[in-house]
C-alpha cells in the first residue's frame, strides 16, 4: 500500500480509499466484510456519507452505511481515517436542511451515533448549497472543529470558484478552512484540470477523486457494440450510454482497453493508476461492492504508466458529466 499526507493536514492516508456507496451490494454482511478486508489490505481511509444506504435484498429495507462502518469501528477505530458528509439535499429528503447551521448540527450528532465514534476525521459538505449563506455554513463547521467532533473539513462537488470563495471567507472570518476537495475525476471526466488543479496546487489542498472508473464505463465490461445488461448501472440510462460511445468518449474507452491489454493489467487498474499519476490527486476512491472488486482495484498500485502510455491515453480531452 502507498500512503500520502492529505493536503496540509496531519492525516496520513492510503492512496486508495474505500467508498461506501455500495451501488451493487445488498448484503450487510458482505459489505462489512469488504470494509474489514480493505483495512486488512492496508487501506486506512474509508469514505462515507449520511446519505449512503445499503438496500438489503432479504428485507428490502435501507440500512445506513454509517451503521455498517460503525460495526467495524467498534474494534478498529484507531486503524482508520474516516469521512462523512452532510448537506446532500437542499430543501427536501433525508438531509432536508442542506448546509444550514441547524441541519449540520443535527446531522453530525446522527452520524457520530451511527458510527459509534466521538469524532470524524474529515467532514465534508456534500454539495454546494446555493440557498444557505456560506458564512453560516462555515461558522457552523468551525464550531464542529472547535468542539472536537470534527478534525478537518472539506467539500464535495464544488466548482473551483466556490472553493476559492469558501477559502477567502474562512480567512476573513478566521474560521476552519477546507483541507480537501472531493470531486469526480477520470479519463472520461477531466474537468478538474482546467481550474481546480491549479487552485489546489496553490492552496495545498488534498484531492479525493471519486468515480475513477466513470460509473463502471472504464471497468472493461462495456463496449459500444454491446448494450448494457439488465441490473447494470447503465441499463436504465441507455441514451447516456450510447452518447458515451460516440466520438471522443468512446475513443478513450477503447484506447484504455487497448493500453490495458498491452500492459497486462485490467481496465480498472489502468484507470485508477492514471488518476493517481496526477500529482494533484491525493487519493482515488474505490467504489468496490465486493472483496473481489477491491482486490482488483488494489492492483492499480506498485507500477507506473510510461510517458508513451500517458500520451496515448491523454490524446483526447473528455469532460462528461456522469454519475
Amino acid at each position: 500500500m502507498q500512503y500520502i499526507r492529505l493536503g496540509h493536514t496531519d492525516l496520513n492516508v492510503s492512496r486508495i480509499a474505500l467508498g461506501l456507496g455500495f451501488r451493487g451490494q445488498s448484503s450487510e454482511r458482505e459489505a462489512q466484510r469488504t470494509v474489514e478486508h480493505a483495512i486488512d489490505s492496508g487501506i486506512n481511509f474509508i469514505d462515507c456519507a449520511n446519505k449512503y444506504h445499503l438496500r438489503t435484498s432479504a428485507r428490502d429495507e435501507h440500512v445506513r452505511c454509517e451503521e455498517i462502518l460503525g460495526r467495524v469501528l467498534a474494534t478498529r477505530r484507531d486503524e482508520v481515517v474516516i469521512t462523512s458528509k452532510v448537506g446532500a439535499e437542499a430543501g427536501h429528503g433525508l438531509d432536508g436542511g442542506g448546509c444550514t447551521a441547524n441541519n449540520i448540527m443535527q446531522q453530525i450528532d446522527h452520524s457520530l451515533r451511527y458510527l459509534g465514534t466521538d469524532n470524524i476525521d474529515l467532514y465534508l459538505l456534500h454539495v454546494f448549497d446555493p440557498i444557505t449563506p456560506l458564512e453560516e455554513t462555515l461558522r457552523t463547521m468551525d464550531d464542529l472543529v472547535k468542539s472536537g467532533k470534527v478534525r478537518y473539513i472539506g467539500c464535495c462537488n464544488y466548482q473551483a470558484w466556490q472553493v476559492c470563495r469558501a477559502l477567502w471567507l474562512a480567512d476573513r472570518m478566521d474560521t476552519a478552512s477546507f483541507a480537501c476537495v472531493q470531486n469526480n475525476y477520470s479519463l472520461l471526466n477531466r474537468g478538474l484540470e482546467r481550474e481546480m488543479f491549479p487552485l489546489v496546487r496553490d492552496q495545498r489542498l488534498g484531492v479525493m477523486a471519486f468515480s475513477p472508473l466513470a460509473v463502471g464505463l472504464l471497468s472493461g465490461l462495456y463496449k459500444a457494440s454491446n448494450p448494457p445488461g439488465a441490473g447494470s448501472p447503465w441499463y436504465e440510462r441507455r441514451d447516456e450510454y450510447d452518447l458515451v460511445f460516440r466520438g471522443d468518449a468512446g475513443f478513450v474507452v477503447e484506447t484504455a482497453r487497448t493500453v490495458a491489454e498491452q500492459r497486462g493489467v485490467t481496465m480498472p487498474q489502468l484507470a485508477i493508476n492514471w488518476v493517481l499519476a496526477h500529482e494533484e490527486v491525493s487519493v482515488a476512491i474505490s467504489g468496490s461492492d465486493s472483496i473481489k472488486q477491491l482486490d482488483d482495484n488494489l492492483g492499480a498500485l506498485g507500477w507506473e504508466l510510461s510517458e508513451e502510455e500517458l500520451s496515448t491515453l491523454n490524446e483526447r480531452f473528455v469532460e462528461l458529466t456522469i454519475w
